[in-house]
Order: C-alpha cells, then structure tokens, then sequence
C-alpha cells in the first residue's frame, strides 16, 4: 500500500461533502421542535435523521478510503502538531459516526417510524424503551456539542496554518 503526501480528489470530495451536511445538520437539529411523549416526529426530524443518515453513510466511506490510502502527516511539522493532527482526525471519524448512530439510535428506542427523506422507512436500531431513549439522547446530546468543539478546534487549527504559520497544511485539503 501507498502512502501518498497529497489527499487525492476523493478524500476530498468526502471531507467537503461531511463539511457541508454538517453545517445543514446543526441548525435542523437545533431548530427542531422538542417532541414529548405521544407526538410523532415531523418533517424537522425525518430530515434530520435522513442527513444523519447520509453522514453516517460518508464518514464509512471517508474512514475507508483513508485505510485504503493513506496519507502521510506533513512532514515540515514538528512531531507533536503530526500527533495531535493524527488524534484530532481520529477523534473527529469517532465522533462523527457514535453521533450519527447514537441519534438513529434514540430515534429507534423511542418507536418512532422514519423514512429516509420520505421515500423508504428506516429499519430500527432498537425496540422501544422510554428509559434508554432518554439516556441515549442524553449520550447524543454530549457528542454533538464534543463535535462541535473539536470542530472548532480543527478550523481553528486549519486558519492557523493559513494565516499565522502560512504554510502550505491547508492546502493539503482544498479543492484544486
């Protein structure tokens, strides 16, 4: 197997594509109606679950493709940025997919019946348990706002490398 120095069009393609359902899926899921006991989820929630999906389906695909071709830290780095850049990447797949699967989780211990995007119903992870679903939302809730930090983290490390070191890291990511 190659390890290549440069990410390649695909990784790329996944990495924006996750960016940008990411930046759809935070307001849908903030802005959504809380649903109580006896209500049916609506449209807000069958679209955020349906985008969860979708992410759930890319980060797999990101996470192996990255396995089937590696790329190798930059090696002008000192050793600890190509460390804390390999752990951050991890523990951003890691949170990425316990977040997609823990929400269609909470949906499925919570019975509720959703389609993806209205047109097929999404098998359930799990039966019904008021119980579970609320300590599986509580468990969701904490891995939303931990992506969202390390998010921030990761651009604010990205706009550092840009502007403050101006090297060529960011680069790595772009679109050519």
């Amino acid at each position: 197997m190659t390890v290549r120095l440069q990410y390649g069009a695909t990784a790329k393609l996944f990495h924006w594509l996750v960016v940008t359902l990411l930046l759809v899926q935070y307001p849908i899921g903030w802005l959504m109606p809380d649903i109580h006991r006896g209500m049916k989820p609506g449209a807000a929630m069958t679209f955020h679950v349906s985008f969860g999906i979708v992410i759930l389906l890319l980060i797999v695909l990101r996470f192996a493709w990255r396995v089937a071709h590696p790329v190798a830290p930059e090696s002008s780095l000192p050793p600890w940025q190509r460390l804390s850049s390999e752990c951050m990447h991890w523990l951003l797949y890691a949170l990425v997919l316990s977040t997609t699967v823990t929400g269609w989780v909470f949906a499925s211990f919570r019975g509720w019946s959703l389609s993806f995007f209205y047109l097929a119903p999404l098998p359930m992870l799990a039966s019904e348990n008021a119980a579970a679903g609320k300590a599986i939302d509580g468990l969701h809730q904490v891995m939303e706002w931990a992506l969202l930090v390390l998010i921030g983290l990761h651009v604010a490390t990205a706009l550092a490398h840009l502007f403050v070191y101006r090297d060529r890291i960011m680069r790595r990511m772009l679109p050519e």
